[in-house]
């Protein structure tokens, strides 16, 4: 339903008549309409990129490939698993099933936590996506990357010190979490990858769209002179994009996309603190880690999260 309302929106777009006959539509709803369609053109290819990414790394690569593959010593799995977001390219989406079937096959909380918090980041649909919206030259990729990695690894080592780790995850996950069996034949495969593409497709879509209607709306509801004040400002530009972030839950593999749109009025501190927050924590993702982690532990992850993404963000502004 999503890619035909997007068709037929395209298909007005493109057969519309010329700007002087269309007087009797207001030119903030035209722009709105530009800017959201934008956004889901742009991004549309991406998404669907990493869906076919996801499948093959869920369904088809063999199972215990990567864990056999890891060292034993926490101090250099945990800035590996942070990279295995490169092997396994899904956004946030998808790794929080993936973190808990790694922790079945034995990973520990805390090594799950930086898998988590890094992999939406640094994985190769999100980097190029990154690079395609922003470039490599003005330090947005860059920091985003290295952003990422650095805070999933502080989190990750903050919470291997705690004594139980185990205390960490709710009582229906200890008991009932189990990972998918993809075993079977190759029709098998076939069927599964199928039903994986549906329900990938079915959790990206809605956010995609709204986020871009979201942002349509904001460039166009939101005066130009508020933005100006507000994006200029070293600290409220940082704190208003964490804050967007937070509320929109753009899926990563989009949200450089989302933003670009942005980058002529705010700061870069405050665009990178975007890239970086919300992957980690929104919204969609907090409904999504509750399946897991215990109340207490979403809310330090929060206020951890967020410290260390305004701290990034804020020092870019005043550095740049």
């Amino acid at each position: 339903m999503g890619v035909a309302v997007l068709g037929i929106m395209v298909a007005v777009r493109v057969f519309a008549p010329p700007a002087s006959a269309t007087s009797g539509m207001a030119a903030a709803a035209r722009d709105f309409v530009s800017l959201s369609i934008s956004v889901i053109i742009e991004s549309l290819p991406f998404v669907f990129l990493g869906i076919v990414l996801s499948i093959g790394v869920q369904i088809w690569l063999p199972e215990g490939f990567l864990l056999r593959r890891l060292p034993r010593s926490p101090a250099l799995r945990r800035p590996l698993l942070s990279l295995l977001g490169m092997l396994l390219p899904v956004c946030e989406c998808g790794n929080v099933p993936l973190a808990r079937g790694l922790i079945v096959k034995g990973l520990t909380v805390a090594e799950s936590m930086t898998f988590v918090f890094a992999a939406p980041i640094l994985n190769p649909v999100t980097i190029i996506t990154t690079q395609q919206a922003f470039g490599g030259g003005n330090g947005i990729l860059a920091s985003r990357i290295a952003g990422g990695f650095v805070i999933a690894n502080l989190i990750g080592w903050i919470y291997s010190r705690h004594p139980g780790q185990e205390s960490l995850l709710t009582v229906q996950f200890q008991e009932e979490c189990s990972l998918e069996d993809h075993a079977g034949g190759r029709n098998r495969r076939v069927q599964q990858s199928v039903q994986l593409f549906f329900r990938e497709t079915n959790a990206m879509m809605p956010a995609l769209f709204i986020g871009a209607a979201v942002a349509g709306l904001i460039q166009v509801g939101v005066p130009r002179d508020v933005l100006v004040a507000v994006g200029s400002d070293p600290v409220r530009s940082v704190l208003a994009l964490m804050l967007l972030a937070f509320v929109v839950a753009v899926c990563s593999n989009v949200d450089a996309f989302f933003i670009l749109s942005f980058g002529a009025t705010f700061m870069p501190g405050s665009i990178v603190a975007f890239l970086v927050f919300g992957p980690m924590i929104d919204v969609k993702m907090l409904a999504l880690l509750r399946t897991t982690f215990t109340a207490k532990t979403l809310l330090q992850l929060t206020l951890l999260a967020a410290l260390c993404a305004a701290v990034l963000g804020l020092g870019i502004n005043y550095v740049v």
